[in-house]
């Protein structure tokens, strides 16, 4: 790659990085969410990846790193669900507003968002989907990656 991309990728994906985290943590207030600050992280990530390759790359997750932060988002997902099921007897019930008042006041305190839009567990949702998709989309970049180094080392043997 050019010298200029290379100069200029990191920044660029670091910008693109924030950018998501924001669009995940405001996502119950604005358009966005958790797919698509999940979508501008992997965008960074990407971006660093084939800038630099996979190797060089700034921005570098390993296996278990990966592994970890899929198991995060997918679980807390379900736990936040289950929550929802336990407490009022449907899944992904919003316990942190509790609008026809089924979930002891002590419950709904705890699951809270502290946002005078009284959003509940939907920010929380968001964050675990934004790892799911950010981790996602990345792994599928970094395979391909690897995919022609391997092709390689195949026809080499």
């Amino acid at each position: 790659m050019s010298p200029i991309l290379k100069l200029f990728g990191f920044p660029v994906a670091f910008i693109m990085i924030c950018l998501g985290v924001l669009t995940i943590l405001g996502g119950h207030i604005t358009p966005g969410g958790g797919f698509q600050g999940g979508s501008m992280i992997a965008g960074g990530v990407i971006l660093c990846i084939i800038i630099y390759g996979v190797e060089n790359s700034p921005i570098s997750f390993s296996h278990d790193f990966i592994a970890a932060i899929e198991s995060i988002g997918a679980l807390g997902f379900i736990i936040l669900g289950l929550f929802g099921l336990l407490f009022s007897g449907f899944f992904l019930y919003n316990i942190g507003t509790d609008f026809y008042n089924i979930i002891p006041q002590y419950i709904v305190n705890i699951f809270h968002y502290p946002d005078p839009t009284n959003a509940g567990i939907v920010p929380y949702l968001n964050i675990f989907v934004g790892l799911k998709v950010l981790v996602g989309l990345s792994a599928v970049v970094i395979a391909f990656s690897q995919f022609k180094r391997l092709e390689n080392e195949s026809d080499e043997e």
